[in-house]
Protein backbone atom coordinates (compact mmCIF):
# COMPACT_ATOMS: atom_id res chain seq x y z
CA UNK A 1 0.00 0.00 0.00
CA UNK A 2 2.89 2.60 0.76
CA UNK A 3 4.77 3.81 -2.24
CA UNK A 4 8.19 4.46 -1.20
CA UNK A 5 7.64 4.66 2.81
CA UNK A 6 7.96 1.71 4.34
CA UNK A 7 10.13 3.57 7.30
CA UNK A 8 7.11 5.41 8.27
CA UNK A 9 5.76 2.05 10.15
CA UNK A 10 8.29 -0.07 12.51
CA UNK A 11 7.43 -3.21 10.26
CA UNK A 12 8.69 -1.76 7.22
CA UNK A 13 11.91 -0.39 8.87
CA UNK A 14 12.45 -3.71 9.96
CA UNK A 15 11.17 -5.08 6.35
CA UNK A 16 13.95 -3.30 5.14
CA UNK A 17 16.33 -4.54 7.23
CA UNK A 18 15.53 -7.68 6.28
CA UNK A 19 15.57 -7.31 2.62
CA UNK A 20 19.02 -6.15 3.31
CA UNK A 21 20.27 -9.20 4.99
CA UNK A 22 18.60 -11.57 2.43
CA UNK A 23 20.11 -9.95 -0.29
CA UNK A 24 23.37 -10.00 1.52
CA UNK A 25 23.30 -13.79 2.59
CA UNK A 26 21.25 -15.32 -0.28
CA UNK A 27 21.72 -12.44 -3.42
CA UNK A 28 20.29 -15.15 -5.98
CA UNK A 29 17.34 -15.95 -3.97
CA UNK A 30 15.60 -12.42 -4.67
CA UNK A 31 13.60 -13.12 -1.37
CA UNK A 32 11.04 -10.58 0.23
CA UNK A 33 10.92 -10.40 3.57
CA UNK A 34 7.83 -11.98 5.35
CA UNK A 35 7.80 -9.70 9.33
CA UNK A 36 4.94 -10.49 11.68
CA UNK A 37 3.84 -9.41 15.10
CA UNK A 38 5.25 -12.17 17.64
CA UNK A 39 2.13 -14.25 18.96
CA UNK A 40 4.18 -14.18 22.15
CA UNK A 41 5.61 -11.01 23.44
CA UNK A 42 8.17 -12.78 25.93
CA UNK A 43 9.97 -14.08 22.99
CA UNK A 44 10.38 -10.69 21.09
CA UNK A 45 8.28 -7.90 19.28
CA UNK A 46 8.37 -9.15 16.09
CA UNK A 47 9.57 -12.25 13.45
CA UNK A 48 10.90 -12.88 10.27
CA UNK A 49 9.48 -15.85 8.94
CA UNK A 50 11.14 -16.23 5.31
CA UNK A 51 13.77 -19.28 6.44
CA UNK A 52 11.30 -22.21 6.20
CA UNK A 53 10.22 -21.31 2.95
CA UNK A 54 13.79 -20.07 1.51
CA UNK A 55 15.27 -23.61 2.67
CA UNK A 56 12.82 -25.11 0.56
CA UNK A 57 13.68 -23.09 -2.66
CA UNK A 58 17.31 -23.56 -1.55
CA UNK A 59 16.63 -27.88 -1.07
CA UNK A 60 19.23 -29.80 -3.52
CA UNK A 61 21.45 -27.17 -4.59
CA UNK A 62 25.03 -26.72 -4.06
CA UNK A 63 25.71 -25.58 -0.99
CA UNK A 64 22.29 -25.50 0.23
CA UNK A 65 22.48 -24.78 3.77
CA UNK A 66 21.50 -28.27 5.48
CA UNK A 67 18.29 -26.86 7.38
CA UNK A 68 16.34 -23.95 8.19
CA UNK A 69 17.97 -23.01 11.36
CA UNK A 70 21.13 -22.73 8.92
CA UNK A 71 18.95 -20.46 6.96
CA UNK A 72 18.14 -17.91 9.91
CA UNK A 73 21.13 -17.95 11.24
CA UNK A 74 23.10 -16.42 7.27
CA UNK A 75 19.78 -14.17 7.88
CA UNK A 76 20.93 -13.06 11.37
CA UNK A 77 24.40 -12.43 10.60
CA UNK A 78 23.53 -10.42 7.05
CA UNK A 79 21.63 -7.96 9.08
CA UNK A 80 23.53 -4.20 9.37
CA UNK A 81 24.09 -2.41 11.53
CA UNK A 82 21.08 -0.17 12.78
CA UNK A 83 19.46 0.94 16.18
CA UNK A 84 16.18 -0.38 15.53
CA UNK A 85 16.74 -3.75 16.58
CA UNK A 86 18.14 -4.63 20.10
CA UNK A 87 18.47 -8.29 19.73
CA UNK A 88 17.74 -11.66 17.85
CA UNK A 89 16.46 -15.27 18.98
CA UNK A 90 15.87 -18.21 16.89
CA UNK A 91 12.89 -20.37 17.69
CA UNK A 92 11.34 -23.89 16.35
CA UNK A 93 12.75 -24.76 12.78
CA UNK A 94 14.27 -21.34 11.86
CA UNK A 95 11.82 -18.18 13.20
CA UNK A 96 14.00 -15.32 13.79
CA UNK A 97 12.19 -13.18 16.59
CA UNK A 98 13.91 -9.53 16.78
CA UNK A 99 13.51 -7.36 20.17
CA UNK A 100 13.19 -3.75 19.56
CA UNK A 101 15.44 -1.45 20.86
CA UNK A 102 14.04 0.38 23.77
CA UNK A 103 15.91 3.80 22.48
CA UNK A 104 14.15 3.09 19.35
CA UNK A 105 11.10 3.29 20.69
CA UNK A 106 11.46 6.37 22.73
CA UNK A 107 12.88 8.51 19.73
CA UNK A 108 9.49 7.43 18.19
CA UNK A 109 7.64 8.59 20.94
CA UNK A 110 9.81 12.04 21.18
CA UNK A 111 9.43 12.39 17.54
CA UNK A 112 5.20 12.24 17.54
CA UNK A 113 5.44 14.38 20.37
CA UNK A 114 7.49 17.37 18.87
CA UNK A 115 6.11 17.21 15.03
CA UNK A 116 2.31 15.42 15.23
CA UNK A 117 0.56 12.90 14.46
CA UNK A 118 0.07 13.37 10.81
CA UNK A 119 3.68 12.23 10.33
CA UNK A 120 2.78 8.69 11.38
CA UNK A 121 0.95 8.73 8.11
CA UNK A 122 1.86 5.81 5.46
CA UNK A 123 2.10 7.36 2.35
CA UNK A 124 -0.14 6.03 -0.43
CA UNK A 125 0.31 5.11 -4.13
CA UNK A 126 -3.07 6.71 -4.94
CA UNK A 127 -3.24 10.47 -5.05
CA UNK A 128 -6.80 10.73 -5.94
CA UNK A 129 -9.60 8.20 -4.52
CA UNK A 130 -13.57 8.39 -5.03
CA UNK A 131 -15.34 6.87 -2.44
CA UNK A 132 -19.23 5.82 -3.34
CA UNK A 133 -21.15 5.34 -0.06
CA UNK A 134 -24.13 6.06 1.80
CA UNK A 135 -26.36 5.58 -1.48
CA UNK A 136 -29.94 5.91 0.41
CA UNK A 137 -32.77 5.93 -2.11
CA UNK A 138 -34.85 9.12 -2.60
CA UNK A 139 -38.14 8.90 -1.66
CA UNK A 140 -37.96 6.75 0.87
CA UNK A 141 -36.72 7.17 4.74
CA UNK A 142 -32.92 6.23 5.62
CA UNK A 143 -32.84 2.86 7.52
CA UNK A 144 -30.55 0.91 9.72
CA UNK A 145 -28.85 -0.91 6.50
CA UNK A 146 -27.49 2.90 5.42
CA UNK A 147 -26.13 2.82 8.93
CA UNK A 148 -23.02 0.42 7.59
CA UNK A 149 -22.29 1.52 4.40
CA UNK A 150 -22.50 5.55 5.71
CA UNK A 151 -20.17 5.27 8.40
CA UNK A 152 -17.71 2.35 6.75
CA UNK A 153 -17.30 4.77 3.89
CA UNK A 154 -16.30 7.57 6.24
CA UNK A 155 -13.79 5.84 7.89
CA UNK A 156 -12.76 4.30 4.47
CA UNK A 157 -12.38 8.37 3.88
CA UNK A 158 -10.99 9.95 6.51
CA UNK A 159 -8.47 7.49 6.79
CA UNK A 160 -7.42 8.07 2.82
CA UNK A 161 -7.13 11.68 3.43
CA UNK A 162 -4.81 11.33 6.75
CA UNK A 163 -2.72 9.40 4.31
CA UNK A 164 -2.48 12.39 1.81
CA UNK A 165 -4.85 11.04 -0.77
CA UNK A 166 -7.44 13.66 -2.69
CA UNK A 167 -10.60 11.94 -1.93
CA UNK A 168 -14.01 12.44 -3.71
CA UNK A 169 -16.85 11.35 -1.32
CA UNK A 170 -20.05 10.76 -3.64
CA UNK A 171 -23.58 9.90 -2.72
CA UNK A 172 -24.98 7.95 -5.00
CA UNK A 173 -28.32 8.58 -4.65
CA UNK A 174 -31.01 6.46 -6.27
CA UNK A 175 -33.11 9.20 -7.41
CA UNK A 176 -34.07 7.95 -11.33
CA UNK A 177 -36.11 5.71 -12.68
CA UNK A 178 -39.59 4.12 -13.52
CA UNK A 179 -40.24 3.67 -9.61
CA UNK A 180 -40.22 7.79 -9.77
CA UNK A 181 -43.06 8.00 -12.65
CA UNK A 182 -45.04 5.97 -10.76
CA UNK A 183 -45.36 7.83 -7.66
CA UNK A 184 -45.57 11.04 -9.70
CA UNK A 185 -48.02 9.48 -11.94
CA UNK A 186 -49.92 8.76 -8.19
CA UNK A 187 -49.39 11.52 -6.78
CA UNK A 188 -51.06 13.54 -9.85
CA UNK A 189 -54.01 11.80 -9.82
CA UNK A 190 -54.42 11.83 -5.56
CA UNK A 191 -54.03 15.42 -5.02
CA UNK A 192 -56.46 18.08 -5.59
CA UNK A 193 -54.18 20.41 -7.36
CA UNK A 194 -52.60 17.62 -9.36
CA UNK A 195 -48.90 18.10 -9.89
CA UNK A 196 -49.17 21.70 -10.31
CA UNK A 197 -50.02 22.28 -6.41
CA UNK A 198 -47.31 23.78 -4.71
CA UNK A 199 -46.16 22.27 -1.68
CA UNK A 200 -43.06 21.22 0.10
CA UNK A 201 -42.73 17.17 0.18
CA UNK A 202 -42.42 15.22 3.42
CA UNK A 203 -40.37 11.93 2.94
CA UNK A 204 -42.62 10.27 5.33
CA UNK A 205 -45.76 11.04 2.77
CA UNK A 206 -43.65 10.31 0.53
CA UNK A 207 -42.91 6.52 1.44
CA UNK A 208 -45.97 5.75 2.08
CA UNK A 209 -47.49 7.04 -1.40
CA UNK A 210 -44.82 5.11 -3.01
CA UNK A 211 -45.91 2.16 -1.63
CA UNK A 212 -49.07 2.67 -2.91
CA UNK A 213 -47.84 3.69 -6.45
CA UNK A 214 -45.79 0.78 -6.62
CA UNK A 215 -49.00 -1.55 -5.67
CA UNK A 216 -50.94 0.44 -8.35
CA UNK A 217 -47.59 -0.12 -10.80
CA UNK A 218 -48.25 -3.95 -10.14
CA UNK A 219 -51.81 -4.03 -10.78
CA UNK A 220 -52.75 -1.56 -13.25
CA UNK A 221 -51.33 -2.36 -16.72
CA UNK A 222 -51.66 0.96 -18.15
CA UNK A 223 -50.33 3.14 -15.00
CA UNK A 224 -47.65 4.53 -16.20
CA UNK A 225 -45.94 7.66 -16.44
CA UNK A 226 -42.16 9.39 -17.00
CA UNK A 227 -43.21 12.42 -19.32
CA UNK A 228 -40.80 15.50 -19.36
CA UNK A 229 -43.63 17.45 -17.13
CA UNK A 230 -42.93 15.84 -14.58
CA UNK A 231 -39.63 17.06 -13.43
CA UNK A 232 -40.74 19.81 -11.47
CA UNK A 233 -42.33 17.15 -9.36
CA UNK A 234 -39.53 15.23 -9.24
CA UNK A 235 -37.24 18.21 -8.10
CA UNK A 236 -39.44 18.51 -5.16
CA UNK A 237 -39.45 15.24 -4.14
CA UNK A 238 -35.40 15.04 -4.50
CA UNK A 239 -35.31 18.01 -2.15
CA UNK A 240 -37.66 17.03 0.10
CA UNK A 241 -35.50 13.91 0.58
CA UNK A 242 -32.07 15.72 0.46
CA UNK A 243 -33.35 17.46 3.63
CA UNK A 244 -33.81 14.31 5.44
CA UNK A 245 -30.37 12.89 4.01
CA UNK A 246 -28.14 15.94 5.33
CA UNK A 247 -30.04 16.00 8.78
CA UNK A 248 -29.01 12.69 9.14
CA UNK A 249 -25.41 13.36 8.10
CA UNK A 250 -25.20 16.18 10.12
CA UNK A 251 -25.82 13.78 13.13
CA UNK A 252 -23.13 11.24 11.91
CA UNK A 253 -20.71 14.38 11.65
CA UNK A 254 -20.48 12.98 7.73
CA UNK A 255 -19.56 14.34 4.64
CA UNK A 256 -20.66 13.49 0.99
CA UNK A 257 -20.82 15.41 -2.59
CA UNK A 258 -23.58 14.08 -3.78
CA UNK A 259 -24.39 12.53 -7.49
CA UNK A 260 -27.01 10.42 -8.20
CA UNK A 261 -28.18 8.10 -11.08
CA UNK A 262 -29.23 11.11 -12.86
CA UNK A 263 -26.07 12.78 -13.33
CA UNK A 264 -25.66 9.82 -15.54
CA UNK A 265 -28.13 9.74 -17.78
CA UNK A 266 -26.78 12.04 -20.97
CA UNK A 267 -23.92 9.37 -20.84
CA UNK A 268 -25.72 6.35 -21.23
CA UNK A 269 -26.34 6.15 -24.83
CA UNK A 270 -22.29 6.54 -25.73
CA UNK A 271 -21.32 4.64 -23.17
CA UNK A 272 -24.16 1.73 -24.62
CA UNK A 273 -22.81 2.51 -28.06
CA UNK A 274 -19.00 2.45 -27.60
CA UNK A 275 -19.50 -0.88 -25.51
CA UNK A 276 -21.42 -2.08 -28.94
CA UNK A 277 -18.46 -0.65 -31.31
CA UNK A 278 -16.08 -2.58 -28.89
CA UNK A 279 -17.53 -5.96 -28.72
CA UNK A 280 -17.80 -6.07 -25.12
CA UNK A 281 -22.09 -5.88 -25.58
CA UNK A 282 -24.36 -7.67 -27.65
CA UNK A 283 -28.26 -8.31 -28.42
CA UNK A 284 -29.36 -11.43 -26.95
CA UNK A 285 -33.62 -11.67 -26.78
CA UNK A 286 -33.57 -7.70 -27.93
CA UNK A 287 -31.26 -6.95 -25.04
CA UNK A 288 -28.30 -5.28 -24.54
CA UNK A 289 -25.44 -7.70 -22.44
CA UNK A 290 -22.17 -8.04 -21.79
CA UNK A 291 -21.61 -11.91 -21.06
CA UNK A 292 -18.99 -11.93 -18.32
CA UNK A 293 -17.01 -15.59 -17.84
CA UNK A 294 -17.66 -17.50 -15.13
CA UNK A 295 -21.31 -15.83 -14.28
CA UNK A 296 -24.70 -17.10 -15.50
CA UNK A 297 -26.23 -14.02 -15.81
CA UNK A 298 -24.87 -11.10 -18.01
CA UNK A 299 -24.94 -8.13 -17.46
CA UNK A 300 -27.62 -5.90 -19.11
CA UNK A 301 -26.76 -2.03 -20.22
CA UNK A 302 -30.28 -1.42 -22.35
CA UNK A 303 -33.21 -3.60 -21.90
CA UNK A 304 -34.89 -4.62 -24.66
CA UNK A 305 -37.61 -1.76 -24.81
CA UNK A 306 -34.56 0.59 -25.08
CA UNK A 307 -34.65 1.65 -21.41
CA UNK A 308 -31.90 1.62 -19.03
CA UNK A 309 -31.26 0.18 -15.61
CA UNK A 310 -28.88 0.37 -12.84
CA UNK A 311 -26.70 -1.49 -14.51
CA UNK A 312 -26.07 1.27 -17.36
CA UNK A 313 -25.67 3.53 -15.10
CA UNK A 314 -22.82 1.71 -12.89
CA UNK A 315 -20.72 1.62 -16.59
CA UNK A 316 -21.41 5.20 -17.16
CA UNK A 317 -20.04 6.05 -13.52
CA UNK A 318 -16.91 4.15 -13.37
CA UNK A 319 -16.09 5.56 -17.05
CA UNK A 320 -16.82 8.88 -15.57
CA UNK A 321 -14.47 8.56 -12.99
CA UNK A 322 -11.50 7.32 -14.35
CA UNK A 323 -11.51 9.24 -17.31
CA UNK A 324 -13.04 12.18 -16.08
CA UNK A 325 -12.28 12.59 -12.39
CA UNK A 326 -9.17 11.01 -13.46
CA UNK A 327 -9.64 8.86 -10.03
CA UNK A 328 -6.53 6.47 -9.05
CA UNK A 329 -8.47 4.64 -6.79
CA UNK A 330 -11.88 3.73 -7.04
CA UNK A 331 -13.90 2.48 -4.07
CA UNK A 332 -17.60 1.05 -3.52
CA UNK A 333 -19.46 0.49 -0.03
CA UNK A 334 -22.73 -1.28 -0.44
CA UNK A 335 -24.05 -4.71 0.89
CA UNK A 336 -22.29 -7.80 0.03
CA UNK A 337 -24.95 -9.08 -1.91
CA UNK A 338 -24.58 -6.78 -4.71
CA UNK A 339 -20.39 -8.26 -5.31
CA UNK A 340 -21.56 -10.18 -8.30
CA UNK A 341 -22.56 -7.44 -9.98
CA UNK A 342 -19.87 -5.12 -9.47
CA UNK A 343 -17.92 -8.32 -10.27
CA UNK A 344 -19.40 -7.85 -13.45
CA UNK A 345 -18.90 -4.32 -13.71
CA UNK A 346 -15.41 -4.27 -13.51
CA UNK A 347 -14.79 -7.20 -15.45
CA UNK A 348 -16.78 -5.01 -18.65
CA UNK A 349 -15.14 -1.97 -17.83
CA UNK A 350 -11.71 -3.92 -17.96
CA UNK A 351 -12.58 -5.36 -21.50
CA UNK A 352 -13.67 -1.73 -22.32
CA UNK A 353 -10.19 -0.43 -21.87
CA UNK A 354 -11.20 1.87 -19.06
CA UNK A 355 -9.08 -0.34 -15.99
CA UNK A 356 -6.39 -2.32 -16.20
CA UNK A 357 -6.17 -6.25 -16.46
CA UNK A 358 -7.30 -7.88 -13.40
CA UNK A 359 -4.16 -8.28 -10.79
CA UNK A 360 -2.35 -5.70 -12.41
CA UNK A 361 -0.88 -2.87 -9.99
CA UNK A 362 -1.43 -0.32 -12.43
CA UNK A 363 -3.88 2.53 -11.58
CA UNK A 364 -6.81 2.85 -11.74
CA UNK A 365 -7.62 0.38 -9.29
CA UNK A 366 -11.20 -0.43 -8.23
CA UNK A 367 -12.28 -2.09 -4.56
CA UNK A 368 -15.71 -3.16 -3.82
CA UNK A 369 -15.85 -3.00 0.14
CA UNK A 370 -19.04 -5.54 1.08
CA UNK A 371 -20.69 -5.60 4.17
CA UNK A 372 -23.47 -7.99 6.06
CA UNK A 373 -26.61 -7.19 7.53
CA UNK A 374 -27.55 -5.66 10.94
CA UNK A 375 -29.93 -7.71 12.95
CA UNK A 376 -32.05 -7.83 15.95
CA UNK A 377 -30.73 -9.31 18.74
CA UNK A 378 -32.59 -12.45 18.36
CA UNK A 379 -30.62 -13.24 15.21
CA UNK A 380 -32.86 -12.01 13.05
CA UNK A 381 -33.56 -8.83 10.30
CA UNK A 382 -33.38 -5.71 12.50
CA UNK A 383 -37.24 -4.68 12.68
CA UNK A 384 -39.56 -2.66 15.07
CA UNK A 385 -41.99 -4.47 17.11
CA UNK A 386 -44.48 -3.77 14.25
CA UNK A 387 -41.92 -5.51 11.64
CA UNK A 388 -41.42 -2.31 9.92
CA UNK A 389 -37.48 -1.60 9.26
CA UNK A 390 -35.79 0.30 11.39
CA UNK A 391 -35.36 3.98 10.56
CA UNK A 392 -32.58 5.15 10.80
CA UNK A 393 -33.30 8.77 12.72
CA UNK A 394 -34.79 6.49 15.26
CA UNK A 395 -32.24 4.40 16.34
CA UNK A 396 -29.80 7.67 16.53
CA UNK A 397 -32.33 9.28 18.94
CA UNK A 398 -32.92 6.07 21.04
CA UNK A 399 -28.85 5.64 21.16
CA UNK A 400 -28.93 9.60 22.29
CA UNK A 401 -31.50 9.52 25.01
CA UNK A 402 -30.34 6.26 26.51
CA UNK A 403 -27.19 8.02 27.02
CA UNK A 404 -28.46 10.78 28.08
CA UNK A 405 -30.33 9.44 30.82
CA UNK A 406 -27.27 7.17 31.64
CA UNK A 407 -24.76 10.32 32.19
CA UNK A 408 -27.82 12.23 34.01
CA UNK A 409 -28.03 9.37 36.86
CA UNK A 410 -24.27 8.72 37.12
CA UNK A 411 -23.78 12.80 37.55
CA UNK A 412 -26.62 12.72 40.07
CA UNK A 413 -25.42 9.57 42.03
CA UNK A 414 -21.77 11.20 42.40
CA UNK A 415 -23.27 14.57 43.43
CA UNK A 416 -22.02 16.61 39.80
CA UNK A 417 -23.94 19.23 38.92
CA UNK A 418 -25.53 18.77 35.90
CA UNK A 419 -25.55 21.23 33.04
CA UNK A 420 -28.28 20.79 30.22
CA UNK A 421 -26.25 22.15 27.66
CA UNK A 422 -23.30 20.09 28.62
CA UNK A 423 -25.41 17.03 29.51
CA UNK A 424 -26.89 17.03 25.54
CA UNK A 425 -23.34 17.43 23.85
CA UNK A 426 -22.08 14.60 26.12
CA UNK A 427 -25.33 12.41 25.18
CA UNK A 428 -24.33 13.08 21.35
CA UNK A 429 -21.36 12.58 21.56
CA UNK A 430 -21.46 9.08 23.69
CA UNK A 431 -24.67 8.44 21.54
CA UNK A 432 -23.60 8.73 18.35
CA UNK A 433 -20.13 7.37 18.98
CA UNK A 434 -21.41 4.42 20.41
CA UNK A 435 -23.21 3.49 17.14
CA UNK A 436 -21.02 3.68 15.33
CA UNK A 437 -18.05 1.77 17.07
CA UNK A 438 -20.99 -1.01 18.18
CA UNK A 439 -21.01 -1.39 13.79
CA UNK A 440 -17.38 -0.39 12.91
CA UNK A 441 -15.64 -3.13 15.82
CA UNK A 442 -16.98 -5.89 13.61
CA UNK A 443 -15.89 -7.12 10.40
CA UNK A 444 -17.85 -5.34 8.17
CA UNK A 445 -18.16 -9.29 6.20
CA UNK A 446 -20.32 -10.52 8.54
CA UNK A 447 -23.61 -10.09 9.72
CA UNK A 448 -23.60 -8.56 13.50
CA UNK A 449 -26.16 -8.52 16.39
CA UNK A 450 -27.31 -4.83 17.48
CA UNK A 451 -27.61 -4.42 20.69
CA UNK A 452 -28.66 -1.05 23.15
CA UNK A 453 -27.69 -2.70 25.95
CA UNK A 454 -23.96 -4.00 24.90
CA UNK A 455 -23.52 -0.78 22.87
CA UNK A 456 -24.03 1.18 25.80
CA UNK A 457 -22.25 -0.83 28.38
CA UNK A 458 -19.36 1.59 29.53
CA UNK A 459 -17.05 -1.95 30.58
CA UNK A 460 -14.66 -2.85 27.79
CA UNK A 461 -15.20 0.31 25.42
CA UNK A 462 -12.34 2.53 24.98
CA UNK A 463 -14.65 5.47 24.01
CA UNK A 464 -15.18 5.56 27.31
CA UNK A 465 -11.83 5.03 29.41
CA UNK A 466 -9.97 6.66 28.94
CA UNK A 467 14.69 13.26 28.53
CA UNK A 468 12.66 10.16 27.87
CA UNK A 469 13.28 6.45 28.85
CA UNK A 470 11.17 3.45 29.33
CA UNK A 471 12.29 1.54 32.05
CA UNK A 472 9.19 -0.43 33.49
CA UNK A 473 7.85 -3.33 31.20
CA UNK A 474 4.30 -1.59 30.90
CA UNK A 475 6.21 1.80 29.69
CA UNK A 476 7.67 -0.26 27.17
CA UNK A 477 4.20 -2.17 25.99
CA UNK A 478 3.22 0.66 25.64
CA UNK A 479 5.70 2.80 23.61
CA UNK A 480 5.49 -0.05 21.53
CA UNK A 481 1.37 0.30 20.93
CA UNK A 482 1.90 3.67 19.82
CA UNK A 483 4.41 3.49 17.57
CA UNK A 484 2.62 0.93 16.05
CA UNK A 485 -0.40 2.81 15.16
CA UNK A 486 0.76 3.43 11.32
CA UNK A 487 0.76 -0.13 11.05
CA UNK A 488 -3.01 -0.38 11.80
CA UNK A 489 -3.67 2.59 9.37
CA UNK A 490 -1.55 0.93 6.78
CA UNK A 491 -3.28 -2.43 7.61
CA UNK A 492 -7.09 -0.98 7.64
CA UNK A 493 -6.63 0.54 4.06
CA UNK A 494 -4.75 -2.61 2.46
CA UNK A 495 -7.74 -4.48 3.44
CA UNK A 496 -10.76 -1.82 3.77
CA UNK A 497 -11.53 -3.22 6.93
CA UNK A 498 -12.20 -0.61 9.60
CA UNK A 499 -12.59 -2.76 12.59
CA UNK A 500 -8.62 -3.01 11.54
CA UNK A 501 -8.49 0.38 13.36
CA UNK A 502 -10.93 -0.57 16.07
CA UNK A 503 -8.70 -4.00 16.73
CA UNK A 504 -6.09 -1.33 16.98
CA UNK A 505 -8.07 1.40 19.68
CA UNK A 506 -9.34 -1.41 21.74
CA UNK A 507 -5.89 -3.20 22.33
CA UNK A 508 -4.17 0.48 22.70
CA UNK A 509 -6.99 1.30 25.34
CA UNK A 510 -6.06 -2.08 27.29
CA UNK A 511 -2.36 -1.78 27.42
CA UNK A 512 -2.72 1.96 28.42
CA UNK A 513 -5.09 0.63 31.16
CA UNK A 514 -2.44 -1.92 32.68
CA UNK A 515 0.32 1.20 32.51
CA UNK A 516 -1.97 3.38 34.43
CA UNK A 517 -2.69 0.40 36.87
CA UNK A 518 0.97 -0.87 37.32
CA UNK A 519 2.72 2.83 36.67
CA UNK A 520 2.61 5.61 39.25
CA UNK A 521 2.21 8.84 36.65
CA UNK A 522 2.04 11.80 39.51
CA UNK A 523 5.07 12.19 42.00
CA UNK A 524 7.48 9.94 40.99
CA UNK A 525 10.70 10.21 39.55
CA UNK A 526 9.52 9.29 35.85
CA UNK A 527 7.00 11.76 36.46
CA UNK A 528 8.38 13.67 33.14
CA UNK A 529 8.48 10.86 30.94
CA UNK A 530 5.48 9.07 32.28
CA UNK A 531 2.95 12.19 31.11
CA UNK A 532 4.70 11.81 27.75
CA UNK A 533 3.69 8.79 27.17
CA UNK A 534 -0.01 9.97 28.45
CA UNK A 535 -0.03 12.44 26.09
CA UNK A 536 0.97 10.51 23.33
CA UNK A 537 -1.39 8.15 24.48
CA UNK A 538 -3.99 10.62 23.88
CA UNK A 539 -2.57 11.88 20.66
CA UNK A 540 -2.88 8.66 19.22
CA UNK A 541 -6.62 7.67 20.51
CA UNK A 542 -8.15 11.20 19.26
CA UNK A 543 -6.39 10.83 15.55
CA UNK A 544 -8.25 6.86 15.92
CA UNK A 545 -11.97 8.59 16.99
CA UNK A 546 -11.10 11.29 14.10
CA UNK A 547 -10.41 8.65 11.10
CA UNK A 548 -13.85 6.36 12.93
CA UNK A 549 -16.06 9.62 12.92
CA UNK A 550 -16.58 9.97 16.01
CA UNK A 551 -16.50 12.22 18.24
CA UNK A 552 -14.38 11.74 21.83
CA UNK A 553 -15.94 12.20 25.67
CA UNK A 554 -13.69 13.94 28.13
CA UNK A 555 -16.06 13.38 30.92
CA UNK A 556 -19.31 11.29 31.65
Amino acid sequence: MAEAGEAVTLRGELSGLFRSALSSAFPAAEEQPIIASCNNPQFGDYQCNNAMGLFGKLKGKEGAPKNPREVATAIVSGLPDNSTIADTSLAGPGFINCKVSSDYLAARINALMQQGVSTLAPPLRYKRVVVDFSSPNVAKEMHVGHLRSTIIGDTIANTLEFCGADVVRLNHIGDWGTQFGMLIEHMAELRPGGLAESRDEDVADLQQLYRAAKKRFDDEADFKSGDEECIAAWQRICDASRREFEAIYSRLGVTLQERGESFYNPMLKDVVEELREKGVAEVSDGATCVFVEGCEVPLIVQKSDGGYGYASTDMAAIKQRVTQEKADWVIYVTDIGQAPHFDMVFAAARRAGWLPEKGSAQPPRVSHVGFGLVLGEDGKKFKTRSGDVVRLVELLDEAKARCKDSVKQRREESGDPVDEAELEAAAKAMGYGAVKYADLKNSRLTNYKFSFDAMLELKGTPHRRHQFVLEHARERELAMAIVQFPEAVEDMLEELTPNRLTDYLYGLSETFSSFYTDCKVLGGEQEDSRLILVEATARIMRQCFKLLGITPLYRI
